[in-house]
């Protein structure tokens, strides 16, 4: 009785831990299918720089509610942003760093597109 107690509990546990094996392998292909679709979606130097700072350009313009890359509106809601989530004011210093890292995220993207743009009138 318990040599076929202990076979049941050992054929259980193999076909759970193939399972999820499966289920493992399954998660790593679609992550890695999303991480190569992210870095198609975006330029080379900009992939490079949302590795960089930690941030997409997504995620920035989200962050400093612009959605273009308007130097003015970044600035104008940057300065907005940092002032209300002030610690000293209440606010908070996590919210005010990602504000921060935002800024930094579209500003490095304004200077690639001023660099291809300078390349482009080089070329013509």
């Amino acid at each position: 009785q318990a040599k076929y107690l202990a076979q049941i509990i050992l054929v259980g546990a193999q076909v759970v831990g193939r399972a999820f094996m499966r289920a493992l392998r399954q998660e790593l292909a679609a992550s890695r299918a999303a991480a190569d679709a992210r870095g198609r979606s975006e330029r080379p130097q900009s992939a490079a720089a949302s590795r960089i700072t930690g941030i997409s350009l997504q995620e920035a313009q989200q962050i400093l509610n612009v959605s273009n890359l308007n130097p003015e509106d970044i600035q104008k809601n940057y300065d907005h942003l940092f002032k209300v989530n002030d610690k000293s004011v209440g606010g908070s210093f996590y919210l005010q760093s990602k504000v921060v890292r935002a800024k930094e995220r579209l500003d490095e993207e304004l200077r690639i597109q001023a660099k291809e743009e300078k390349e482009r009138k080089a070329e013509t």
